[in-house]
């Protein structure tokens, strides 16, 4: 292992936060002030991997190409995972095209059926595993994910209006209402500025174009309808980095206790003293998402890190990994353990799917799986962010 590889390890261990192991939850669930619970009231936490592929060009999750579908899952939940976080796009649901054989090349029995069907296939392999799923409308069109270029910041695009947005989101609420495990729908990925529209998103305001807090109610409103035993998570501005405006303006559903925050965060959103200091790196983290879980506040509630990770393996040009990379692993690490956040690992894949600046099938510097798909790039990393030891 390398020496960044056993710094990373050593860092992650402090994600743990010492939490025990949970029996299996009971479904559905709910919140209860910072924490989500199950039917029960018994805590969960999720501790997810990201899974991508779907919301790319490609319509379908990355690795089956390399691994048979069940296996890759068996090492999800052998790597002591409880949940994956699958990101999917609206052209996905709306085009439902059949997904190329050369995807599928590890699943015969998948090739020749639609993206939709592949989806199903990959959301109950989970549930058999007895993993909980939360389904994360990652961008309209199918692509790589995220820059300001390359547009979808906001959840709406001329092409897939807030109407489509809103009507995908039924679909999809509806084609999994009767799989229990399916526990939460992140109503939209990193909220940004889209040039191409000359708009900014804000949290407020009353401008239908740009104001995501309001959209996030219609867009919660819209699931909740089909499914009312979902969580709702609901993503910052500015990348899913600042959720500062939850302060003065809460979201609010009409299905109590469904609501959770997600925040996303990565070594180029902290400056170079926030990454030396841990004091400062959560001085900054309280003030831009942290804060949310602050106990008898309005605003009270959990907060799902649906994004955070750092290179775990050489990338496709074999540059080792960035010294940035583990100072932030772990700088959050200790916020983490502090705190007592949810959290997805991004990603799981350890190869990438296509996309601008994206090699179909090049490592995936982030992956936790290595290029093979069938073991994991550090089993170090792994054991440091879930607690079971893995091969």
């Amino acid at each position: 292992m390398s020496a960044f590889l056993r710094g990373l390890a050593a860092a992650l261990a402090c994600v743990l936060l010492a939490t025990p192991a949970l029996a299996a939850p009971k479904y559905p669930l709910s919140t209860r002030g910072s924490d989500i619970v199950d039917a029960r009231g018994a805590k969960v936490r999720l501790v997810s991997v990201n899974w991508f592929g779907a919301e790319s060009g490609e319509f379908v999750v990355g690795g089956l190409d390399r691994q048979p579908l069940d296996a890759i899952v068996k090492t999800i939940k052998a790597g002591g995972f409880n949940s994956v976080r699958l990101p999917w796009s609206n052209e996905l649901v709306e085009r439902n095209p059949v997904v190329e054989d050369r995807f599928l090349a590890a699943n015969p029995t998948l090739k020749g059926k639609t993206a939709l069907a592949v989806f199903d296939a990959v959301v109950d392999a989970l549930g058999r595993e007895g993993l909980m799923v939360v389904l994360d409308n990652h961008r309209s069109r199918g692509d790589w994910c995220c820059d300001e270029a390359h547009g979808d910041g906001l959840w709406w695009t001329p092409a897939y209006p807030e109407s489509a947005w809103l009507a995908d989101w039924k679909t999809v609420t509806a084609r999994y209402k009767g799989r229990p495990f399916v526990v939460a729908a992140e109503l939209r990925n990193e909220i940004r500025p889209d040039p191409s529209l000359g708009l900014k998103p804000v949290w407020g305001g009353g401008d239908p174009r740009t104001d995501w807090r309001a959209a996030s109610m219609r867009g919660a409103e819209a699931v909740l309808a089909v499914n009312p035993k979902l969580l709702i998570v609901v993503g910052g501005i500015d990348y899913q980095s600042n959720l500062a405006g939850v302060r003065d303006q809460l979201v609010t559903l009409s299905v109590p206790r469904k609501l959770v925050y997600a925040a996303h965060d990565y070594a180029w959103n902290r400056k170079p003293e926030e990454l030396s200091d841990p004091a400062a790196f959560a001085r900054r983290s309280h003030e831009r998402w942290g804060f949310v879980r602050d106990p008898g506040q309005p605003w009270t509630a959990p907060v799902y890190m649906s994004e955070w990770g750092g290179c775990t393996q050489n990338g496709p040009d074999g540059q080792p990994c960035k010294p940035d990379r583990i100072a932030f692993v772990q700088a959050l690490a200790k916020y983490a353990r502090d705190t007592g956040i949810d959290f997805a690992w991004w990603p799981l894949n350890g190869t990438q799917s296509g996309g601008y600046n994206r090699t179909v099938g090049a490592v995936e510097p982030y992956g936790l799986l290595d290029p093979t798909w069938g073991k994991w790039a550090d089993p170090k990393v792994v054991e440091a962010l879930t607690g079971k030891a893995v091969r």
